[in-house]
């Protein structure tokens, strides 16, 4: 999945129509923009809200022609703004399969889906994801360059974390194994599956209490898993914050990936160095230096 990059206008289509719907889409300084993406919020939650309110049963039996359309509504209104993003961007595939090109396609596709497999645009609730706009529009963009530090700290612990999964589930086999042979179908252990999914609930300290050890040895058994399932909540923690702590270090150590250009308008300074305005205030900054 590509990174979420600024798009940008085509060259040959500077003028025109197509030079002002880019601005009203794609920037968040202007007022026109900024009643845009506001609008569009709204729009966003209204469509969500029909969703969830089309799923209510009684909702449902009373008025479900008119949720139906109105759903068929807002694709509609998303469907041409979709078409719009494509239509003034210098590389339409480029922020097609961009991170808010994917989630604005899957932001209509249930619909058309549903036309095949009805029931589907139950999933129309993905459309929330593209509240994260918000973060664009009050400025918050440096949030979610910080959210890019958890990612990536997660990515470079996946190793460890996918070792400490492998030995959780030879935990789970052996006490679902363990389990069978001690309580059998008698208790509710028809089978193997059966005690792993216990097995699993139980390390998570969940209990839901559907099935539950009826001996003794069983209730020792259970107790040694529930003591094995605090560390087991315990382990990936320490590794994702060791992994973290070492990421912050290495960004605090590392000028380089810095750019020291103050903004003009708010003079925050530690820009990346490709960056072309400001992340707190959105003003453009100084053109860099070599």
């Amino acid at each position: 999945m590509r990174p979420l990059l600024a798009p940008q206008l085509n060259p040959a289509t500077e003028n025109g129509w197509r030079r002002r719907w880019f601005d009203i889409i794609y920037r968040h300084d202007t007022p026109p923009s900024r009643n845009f993406d506001l609008l569009l919020i709204v729009v966003i939650l209204a469509s969500v809200i029909v969703v969830m309110l089309d799923s209510v049963d009684d909702i449902h039996a009373a008025h479900a022609d008119t949720l139906y359309a109105v759903e068929w509504g807002f694709t509609l209104l998303f469907t041409l703004e979709y078409a719009l993003r494509l239509a003034v961007v210098k590389r339409p595939f480029r922020y097609a399969f961009s991170t808010w090109g994917l989630i604005d396609l899957l932001s209509i596709l249930p619909t058309y889906l549903s036309l095949l497999f009805p029931g589907s645009q139950s999933l129309l609730v993905v459309r929330i994801l593209r509240i994260l706009r918000l973060f664009r529009i009050l400025k918050l963009t440096q949030y979610v360059e910080e959210s890019g530090v958890l990612i990536g700290a997660l990515w470079r612990s996946r190793r460890k974390i996918f070792v400490f999964l492998c030995a959780v589930l030879t935990v789970v086999v052996i006490f679902g194994a363990l389990m069978y042979v001690i309580e059998g179908p008698e208790y509710g252990f028809h089978s193997i599956p059966t005690g792993m999914y216990w097995a699993i609930v139980t390390m998570a300290t969940v209990g839901f209490g559907d099935i539950a050890p009826g001996t003794s040895f069983g209730r020792f058994v259970a107790s040694v898993l529930i003591l094995i399932g605090y560390s087991v909540i315990a382990i990936p923690t320490g590794i994702y914050t060791a992994e973290l702590a070492s990421s912050l270090r290495e960004a605090s150590q590392d000028p380089e990936r810095l750019d020291m250009r103050g903004c003009p308008q708010c003079g925050l300074e530690g820009h990346d160095p490709d960056a072309l305005y400001c992340r707190c205030c959105g003003h453009k900054l100084p053109a860099a230096m070599g």
